[in-house]
């Protein structure tokens, strides 16, 4: 299917993503690998949370580690403009017959908690506590020096459906692979903070999360984090990585926490600011889409994902793959 033309006029304004909850079976362990490797910092923990921010934002959390007996995601988070912006968006997700509901969270204002269509549990504010600045106390900066919450990338069992339902939403199409026997997207990119993505979404059993993401200053701070990890017993959660994206321009690492949860360490990528600027579109063929250079991707990476808090699992009809690696 064609990629839908952008709505530049939203129905309500989403200045960004803001922060996931990953659900996870081991607080202490989550903490080591987290604040202790990442180098994301604590801005307050309990007996069932630990919330964490990255060294340039001044929200209180951009992730929220909650215990729990089996690990998932429990929603993504996105911020709007303003509190009628807010009251917009719950008026857009009643109007869809999707569920709407106010909830309390700590350290934030009103709370919108929505799903998708697919059953993606979406929260959307406007306020959140502010902290104050770190990004110069240069004495917190280790691990892998993580700025900021960069994006979400999400499994989908139908993507040219979601690119149509976010892009009414008013996220715009930056990158996007075709399968040319079909017609049909196996992948798209989109944004809201002029970046090449908020969101995307990855042909595949879903919905589930694939990864989230952080911006870090270079890439030789993902180099120092490999070192670390494979001298601090982490070395078998690395993944795939390093390398460069040929969509994004991105450079690469991934790693898994020990519940599976997906990271990806990522930075130079481009801007995408400019309302006419036109998607770049990727052959599923093409070697270079995934891996500009560096080695392909292993299997677990086109299969595995972190399932959502009460959405069911479907598979995909679309059976087109890319190059895996052996």
């Amino acid at each position: 299917m064609p990629i839908p033309a952008p709505n530049l006029y939203a129905p309500f304004n989403i200045v960004r993503l803001s922060h996931v909850e990953l659900r996870v079976t081991d607080l202490a362990w989550a903490r080591a690998f987290y604040v202790d490797t990442l180098g994301l910092q604590v801005t307050h923990q309990d007996a069932e949370t630990i919330y964490l921010r990255a060294l340039e934002e001044r929200g209180h959390h951009c992730v929220i580690l909650r215990h729990a007996d089996t690990p998932s995601v429990g929603h993504l988070g996105f911020k709007v403009w303003d509190e009628a912006e807010l009251d917009k968006a719950a008026h857009w997700f009643a109007a869809r017959d999707l569920p709407v509901a106010w909830a309390e969270r700590p350290f934030m204002g009103r709370v919108l908690q929505t799903r998708d269509p697919w059953g993606v549990p979406l929260e959307f504010y406007t306020q959140m506590d502010r902290l104050p600045s770190i990004h110069q106390k240069y004495n917190l900066y280790h691990g892998v020096k993580p700025l900021r919450i960069d994006h979400f990338n999400l499994f989908s069992s139908d993507v040219d459906g979601a690119v149509a339902f976010y892009g009414d939403m008013g996220f715009r199409v930056t990158e996007y692979t075709s399968d040319a026997e079909t017609g049909r997207t196996w992948a798209a990119w989109m944004q809201r903070k002029g970046g090449v993505h908020d969101v995307a979404f990855t042909n595949g059993t879903g919905p589930r999360l694939h990864h989230l993401a952080f911006w870090v200053p270079t890439p030789l701070n993902i180099i120092d984090l490999l070192d670390l990890m494979s001298t601090t017993g982490y070395v078998t959660n690395i993944e795939r990585g390093p390398g460069r994206h040929g969509i994004s321009n991105a450079f690469f690492l991934y790693i898994r926490d020990q519940n599976g949860h997906r990271t990806e360490i990522y930075c130079s990528d481009y801007q995408t600011i400019d309302p006419d600027q036109e998607p770049i579109k990727w052959d599923l063929k093409d070697p270079q889409r995934q891996t500009l250079w560096g080695a392909p991707a292993p299997r677990s990476w086109f299969e595995e994902g972190s399932t959502f808090e009460g959405a069911d699992v479907v598979e995909s009809d679309l059976k087109a793959q890319p190059i895996i690696a052996p």
